[in-house]
């Protein structure tokens, strides 16, 4: 398949750049999948629009502050970190206290994309400073302009808090604002609790206790997974055959009353509804690698998702709408069917829908 037929003319106002006032009040574009007829609504009616016995699959993760802003030692100039994925074995919650009750440093090694790029070769070393203060040095160069860098703090305090309390909150690059207070509580789901992801699972933005609840009293079920979202869901496709794209590597967990929940409601023929497309790829990944059943346990995935999937699991979803030409809008069209997809996307342009993590959202059913 050519990635150019997911390519769609998308104009730049309609981006949203700040979340809606009310997370509920974002609108719905519903695409029901048998005849493609599209119908329009708010998120706040999704409780009608499903069915007694539905079983919503929600993403837990939550988003930490992974862009550091700082300065080049000795030169003062301005540096820019985005923590991208922890290396394997590096231990960010070992803390300790030195001979005499002094500090020790503690560390931990994170692959980044650091700006300005072409000054900061391996031994460079840097500074972020707030409530905390986070010492770094460059490791090594990478592809696609990332390092390996270690931080580390002198004051005892694990690099993840020191991160916490100085970090800003990681917007997508097609937000065109700085972060702001507000962007600590409206990026972030009302279900975040595994702390792990540098994005958004988006499609979660929209709901509220008295969303969960309306569906409950519906009779609509609902549980959790993890998924931890890495930089790769704004990674371009760089090649021209969708086949040959190649999605990072992300981490998941499934509890075991989570997928006792999920098994059960396939057992007795009750739709899964996937909110969000990392929720759909962990659960297809999971039932892929175990014989079209959703098991407990953790791991990773690159499952990439494209038409001529065969999905086993997710009987609709909960989406934002997506990138032009990105690996979302390639699942959203395996799920739908790329022209249903193209024809619903068409019509969210026309009606003038606000697109991607602060925008509206689409139900495929």
């Amino acid at each position: 398949m050519d990635v150019r037929d997911f390519d769609f003319d998308l104009p730049p106002e309609l981006i949203a750049q700040e979340p809606s006032p009310d997370r509920t009040g974002a609108r719905l574009l519903l695409l029901r999948r048998d005849a493609g007829a599209v119908e329009h609504t708010h998120v706040a009616a999704l409780p009608d629009l499903l069915r007694a016995g539905d079983l919503i699959v929600v993403n837990n993760t939550r988003v930490f502050p992974a862009r550091l802003l700082g300065r080049r030692v000795p030169s003062g100039g301005a540096v820019e970190c985005l923590l991208i994925r922890r290396e394997e074995g590096s231990d960010p919650g070992r803390t300790g206290v030195g001979p005499g009750s002094d500090p020790v440093a503690v560390s931990a090694n994170w692959e980044a994309l650091m700006h300005p790029g072409q000054k900061l070769k391996p031994g460079a070393r840097v500074e972020f400073a707030g409530t905390h203060t986070i010492h770094g040095e460059v490791l090594e160069r990478r592809f696609f302009g990332r390092r390996l860098i270690r931080l580390w703090t002198e004051d005892g305090s694990t690099v993840d808090a020191a991160v916490d309390a100085i970090g800003h909150v990681p917007l997508p690059p097609y937000i065109k604002r700085e972060d702001a207070p507000p962007d600590r509580d409206r990026y972030q789901t009302v279900f975040a609790k595994e702390r792990g992801s540098i994005a958004a699972p988006t499609a979660g933005l929209h709901f509220t206790p008295a969303l969960t609840a309306a569906l409950a009293d519906r009779g609509v079920a609902l549980t959790e997974i993890t998924l931890h979202v890495g930089y790769g869901t704004f990674q371009p496709v760089r090649v021209d055959r969708v086949e040959d794209h190649r999605l990072e590597v992300e981490h998941y967990e499934i509890s075991e009353s989570a997928a006792a929940t999920i098994e059960a409601a396939r057992a007795e023929g009750r739709r899964i509804i996937a909110v969000g497309t990392t929720t759909t790829r962990t659960l297809e990944a999971v039932a892929q690698a175990h014989d079209g059943r959703v098991v407990a346990g953790r791991g990773s995935t690159d499952l990439f998702i494209y038409p001529g999937f065969t999905f086993r699991v997710v009987g609709g979803l909960l989406t934002n709408f997506h990138l032009p030409q990105s690996s979302l809008f390639m699942l959203v069209c395996a799920f739908a069917g790329r022209d249903r997809a193209r024809n619903a996307y068409d019509a969210a342009i026309a009606e003038r829908y606000r697109f991607y993590s602060y925008g509206d959202a689409m139900l495929i059913l």
